[in-house]
């Protein structure tokens, strides 16, 4: 599972979500759904922008945590498939 930590970064800066909008010139709802984890694809000029921001890596603003469960599985012949969800 990816894992934004926007929420975390902003609260360590003492930042409201409106503050980042105004530095980066994002759209407040995109801002908002970065912070709440509702995105399912990112633009990587709106993540370097908030990097620029925040003056902080990449690796300190996505993660990756292991799934509980594999969503890749693979056959015999050691090609991955996609488990069906």
């Amino acid at each position: 599972m990816i894992r934004i930590l926007l929420s975390s970064r902003l609260g360590d800066r003492k930042w409201t979500q409106a503050d980042l909008a105004r530095k980066t010139g994002i759209r407040p709802t995109t801002i908002s759904e970065l912070y709440h984890e509702m995105v399912d694809r990112v633009n990587l000029d709106h993540l370097d922008l908030i990097c620029e921001a925040l003056e902080c890596d990449l690796d300190e603003l996505i993660v990756r945590e292991p799934n509980s469960e594999p969503m890749v599985v693979h056959t015999i012949n050691g090609s991955p498939i996609q488990k069906d969800e």
